[in-house]
Parts: structure tokens; C-alpha cells; sequence
């Protein structure tokens, strides 16, 4: 059976000729789906009888079953989330003064293999559709009966690897006609699969571009995140330049601090050589520690330091906020969990 909530408005519309009804349908549907957000086709009650039962003959509406839901002791809940098939995700609300902002799954595993985060080691199974992943702040915002600001691709998978879905879930995502968050409130999180830069890039969608970057070498990157072994940071940077260039969008470079590793003042050195002159920002992250980790968190002070140099010698450089680490909904702490 598939899914209504993985076609967008344009894709919907096809669907309901295919089926002998009027495309204006789609609309009614669309908003039933995203705006009201009903379970159920008999809750679309301007739809005729007649079509309701075409549509439940022919379709599902994905609806998410919570199976464990934590809060954290400054308000980050973290949802382990049914998708349907034996498997489940993990999804953070995070509350922000300008907003609440939702951490969405984008596959269920990951390939990546960086060293950093808990996803590592865990078994890809699949990507996500669009449907599942637009469920995924549908269904936090029924929890929390408000509406959701802002979201970040930055939980369980590779978006960039997940592309064709990412895109769609953002457009359906952004439709005026449903839930209608701005795509200069999406940012896309990717460790720095080139190719997709440059696809995003091209594609006009004024979401927020992400790149965790962590070091300043070739070989501390590679030992920390194995995709620098095909796509290294000269050919990485290379690619982020033309996106600027393309977008005239900034980018993020999320660097994450470990202890006696990347965390020194010749990494700092480093990467302003490596960022100088770029329209950018850099967004320091304590490591947070995992189970079987390597890393551990940078000292407060050298953390301090590495932000200073760079803020210093022109890098505009923030410290993140850590939320949710006491449940282990923190940046990179995120594993998907077998149903039992």
C-alpha cells in the first residue's frame, strides 16, 4: 500500500486523475494531511463517501507510534519513534527562544562510519522515504500540540545520501499549503558527499547548508570520518566555494572538539588558512562521549581558546549549546534501536 504523504501537491494531484477524480481534490487532502493532520481518510469530511473509501483502497496515511519518549532536564524530548516495519528512529525537539526546533532521521542506519557518533557500526537497513520523514515532526507536533519553527537534517543518516528523498521532504515541507515552515529554516546536515553539493546547489531551495568538517587534515579526518578517504577537504572546500558562489548562501562548518586531538591551536591555525575569505560560519561542538568511543570532550578552556583564535583572525565561530546529553539526544549521541 503507498503511502499519501510521500507524493507532494504536484505528485497528489497526478495521483487523484489517475484515480478518475478532480485534481483540486488534492488540496483538500493536502490539507487535511498537514494542516489538521487527521489519522484517518473517514476524517476527511468534505470528501465524499465514495472517495474516501477510493482512497483507502488505494492508499495509507503513515501515522507514528511513540515507543519511548525522554525529557531532558532543559526541556529537549527525544522520541523513539515505530515507523511501521519492525524497525524505529529517534527524533529531538529542541526549544530554542526563537522557536522549537525538530532534529529529523533521514535512513534507518547509517553508511558513514565517522568515529564521533552512535550511529557508527550499527547496520544500514534503508532509507527513508519523504513520507516518513516529514512524519516525523507531524507527529512531534501532535505530541506538543504547537507548531515546529525550524529543522535540521542532523539525526540518524547521511541526507546527502538520501538525496532524492531529503528534497522532496522539504518541499513538501515548505507547500504554503500544508506546513508551510521556510526553507531559510531547513538546514542540511552532510558529512561531504561533493556530487550532492553541487545537485543541492543547483536546485534553488534557500535551505541552510551544513558541513561537518571536524578537522584540518587529511589524515585526522579520515581517521575520525572515513568518507574524506574518497572526498578529501581540498576537493570538499573546493565544492563549498562553488556552493557559495552558486547560492550566495553561507555555510555552516560544524566542528566538533576533541580532547587532544583537533582541539589545539595549530588546528585553529589551520583552519582559519582554510576558511579565510569564505562567506561562512563555524559552529564549534563539544564532542559528547558515546559507548565504545574514542573521543572525549575538549577541556572548557581550550574549547574557549579555539573559538577565540578564530573570531580573532576574521572566522566567525559560536560555541553550540548542548541540549539533551543527559538523555542522549546531544549531536552525534542519536542510534536507531531494533523493535523488540
Amino acid at each position: 500500500m503507498k503511502n499519501i504523504k510521500d507524493y507532494n501537491l504536484d505528485e497528489l494531484q497526478d495521483e487523484l486523475i489517475n484515480i478518475g477524480e478532480k485534481k483540486y481534490r488534492a488540496e483538500q487532502i493536502f490539507k487535511w494531511l498537514y494542516v489538521e493532520k487527521v489519522k484517518s481518510f473517514d476524517d476527511m469530511t468534505n470528501l465524499s463517501i465514495e472517495l474516501r473509501n477510493k482512497l483507502k483502497e488505494n492508499y495509507e496515511i503513515c501515522n507514528y507510534n511513540i515507543i519511548k519518549k525522554q525529557e531532558s532536564s532543559d526541556g529537549t524530548k527525544k522520541y523513539l519513534f515505530d515507523v511501521l516495519d519492525g524497525n524505529a528512529i529517534e527524533t529531538v525537539l529542541m526549544q530554542y527562544h526563537h522557536g522549537k526546533t525538530v532534529c529529523v532521521s533521514s535512513q534507518i542506519g547509517c553508511k558513514m562510519g565517522c568515529k564521533f557518533c552512535a550511529s557508527t557500526g550499527i547496520k544500514f537497513v534503508r532509507n527513508l522515504t519523504a513520507g516518513e520523514i516529514v512524519e516525523q515532526i507531524i507527529a512531534v507536533e501532535q505530541d506538543i500540540n504547537d507548531k515546529i519553527s525550524n529543522i535540521v537534517f542532523m539525526g540518524i543518516g547521511e541526507p546527502l545520501d538520501n538525496y532524492d528523498n531529503v528534497i522532496k521532504a522539504i518541499k513538501i515541507l515548505n507547500n504554503q499549503k500544508g506546513l508551510n515552515i521556510g526553507t531559510r529554516h531547513i538546514s542540511v546536515s552532510t558529512s561531504g558527499i561533493v556530487p550532492r553539493i553541487y545537485d543541492l546547489a543547483n536546485e534553488n531551495i534557500q535551505c541552510t547548508l551544513s558541513i561537518s568538517l571536524h578537522a584540518t587534515t587529511d589524515e585526522k579526518r579520515s581517521s575520525m570520518m572515513p568518507v574524506n578517504n574518497r572526498y578529501n577537504i581540498e576537493e570538499l572546500l573546493k565544492a563549498c566555494k562553488d556552493y557559495i558562489k552558486i547560492t550566495n548562501k553561507r555555510i555552516s562548518f560544524e566542528y566538533a572538539l576533541a580532547k587532544d586531538n583537533n582541539d589545539n591551536l595549530e588546528d585553529a591555525k589551520r583552519l582559519v588558512k582554510l576558511l579565510k575569505g569564505m562567506l561562512c560560519h563555524v559552529n564549534l561542538i563539544p564532542i559528547n562521549k558515546i559507548e565504545n568511543g574514542a573521543y572525549t570532550k575538549s577541556t572548557n578552556e581550550n574549547i574557549i581558546k579555539f573559538r577565540d583564535y578564530l573570531n580573532d583572525n576574521g572566522i566567525v565561530a559560536t560555541i553550540r549549546r548542548e541540549l539533551g546529553s543527559d538523555i542522549d539526544a546531544a549531536c552525534g549521541q542519536l542510534r536507531r534501536k531494533n523493535l523488540k
